[in-house]
């Protein structure tokens, strides 16, 4: 873990490994430009984190504590380094992940400076145990193991956790999960994390899809589409990191985590392409294809985070490959029942740096999913899969309830190499977002 100091010491006379002096920027994108930087140099172009400097000193320009949490959040991003399956600390190189940031400049008195850096530290620390997560083998992290992660950090920040284990999910009628993990020897889990507020007034859902690993069931993926589905339980990675932020943050908001946990594997016990499951909600769903399994536990812990009627629920999910076709592998897709809601969420993703984009809900293509068995198909038009996809889910979200869907299929696994504060690997995609949805919400700048 990468530590984090603030200094009024100057460049010249600073101990350090490495010193990164830069210029300002200015204009409207300061804060943006200055994680980047921030990012980039801290961990050191295509490294992936290992740098082999034991401490850095960043000399850029802080105008004010909105900077000096920029560029901390940004090198502390950079400076991630996932090595807890290498040999050592060090990579093949002898270069080990850098020990610690020092931002020159600031003030470590002046309480705003100090938040600011607080913030950076407790967002950077939970996005970066999400990373962790999501780049743990599948053989180390199935959905019992990943609940008690999430037990322990809960207990660690006065967070409520309950979890259903596979008796407990059949006795509630939890069809989807129980249908998705059949085939695996590891048995799912739907997990409930409670932060709350004693001054709070409102209350966010989040919904996190936790298939620990995705072989496509039944339907089978072809080799070369299966080797990196350790990630496809990053939307629950991403859920469990944002609520703990917002209890380390202390947060006036209600948030409620719902992680749905599953591996979805093929046996004599899996479902089979036919099969109708009946869901928590009480609706009959037909699976044409075991590997669109997603929406299948989602729509489960939508129907349950509906139960408690929160002002609002956003569901995050590396849901369909449709979106990335249309995204590409840095953006995500955001779907929403109402159109300011999903506004807000994009404002909110492009002030903490991340991409997405605003996605409709063609009403002509929930037709798709008319199903002569049951009640509605898990599959629709092969064409706007990703939007199919949404339509789905919203069959699961309370009325009356403001709802997002974010697609984070693309950038929530980092293929290629490092770039900016991206590494190789698991990314924390939407992270940050759901934590700045808090904030606001907290603010009373949302709803």
């Amino acid at each position: 873990m990468t530590a984090l100091t603030l200094s009024t010491a100057a460049a010249p006379g600073l101990r350090a490994d490495a010193i990164v002096i830069g210029v300002g920027k200015g204009g409207k994108a300061a804060v943006r430009e200055r994680q980047r930087e921030g990012g980039l140099l801290g961990a050191g172009e295509g490294t992936g984190g290992d740098t082999g400097a034991k401490k850095a000193a960043f000399a850029l320009p802080l105008a004010d504590a909105a900077d000096a949490g920029a560029i901390a959040e940004g090198a502390l991003l950079g400076a991630y380094s996932f090595d807890a399956y290498k040999g050592g600390a060090k990579d093949a190189k002898g270069k080990g992940p850098l020990g610690e940031v020092a931002l020159l400049g600031g003030k470590p008195r002046d309480k705003e400076y100090k938040a600011a850096v607080e913030r950076a530290l407790a967002v950077t620390e939970e996005l970066n145990r999400a990373r962790d997560l999501i780049n743990t083998p599948p053989n180390d992290l199935d959905p019992e193991a990943f609940a008690a992660v999430a037990q322990t950090a809960a207990k660690e920040h006065g967070i409520k956790v309950e979890v259903l284990d596979e008796k407990a999910l059949e006795k509630g009628g939890y069809g989807g999960i129980l249908g998705v993990g059949a085939g695996s020897a590891a048995g799912p889990r739907l997990v409930k994390l409670s932060y709350t507020h004693a001054d709070a007034t409102k209350h966010l859902a989040f919904v996190g899809k936790g298939i620990t690993y995705d072989s496509g069931g039944i339907s089978l993926k072809p080799a070369g589409h299966n080797e990196t589905m350790k990630c496809d339980m990053s939307g629950a990675a991403a859920v469990f990191a944002a609520v703990v932020a917002a209890a380390r943050l202390g947060l006036e908001v209600n948030v409620t985590g719902w992680l749905a946990l599953a591996e979805n594997m093929p046996s004599g016990s899996a479902t089979r392409p036919g099969d109708v499951l009946r869901m928590y909600s009480g609706k009959t769903v037909e699976v044409l294809n075991t590997d669109a399994e997603g929406r299948l536990v989602l729509a489960d812990a939508l129907w349950a985070a509906s139960a408690e009627k929160p002002d609002a629920i956003v569901d995050v999910a590396t849901l369909t490959g449709a979106m990335v076709l249309a995204l590409g592998s840095r953006t995500f897709g955001v779907m929403a029942n109402d159109d300011a809601f999903r506004a807000a969420i994009v404002d909110a993703a492009e002030e903490v740096g991340e991409p997405s984009w605003p996605m409709p809900l063609p009403e002509h293509l929930r037709k798709g999913m008319d199903s002569p068995t049951a009640d509605i198909a898990n599959m629709g038009e092969r064409m706007g899969g990703g939007l199919v996809a949404g339509l789905f889910l919203r069959e699961f979200v309370g009325e009356g309830i403001a709802w997002a869907h974010l697609d984070i299929a693309g950038p929530a696994f980092n293929e290629g190499g490092p770039f900016g504060y991206t590494p190789k690997g698991g990314t924390g995609s939407a992270v940050r977002t759901l934590v700045r949805l808090a904030e606001l919400t907290a603010a009373g700048d949302l709803g």
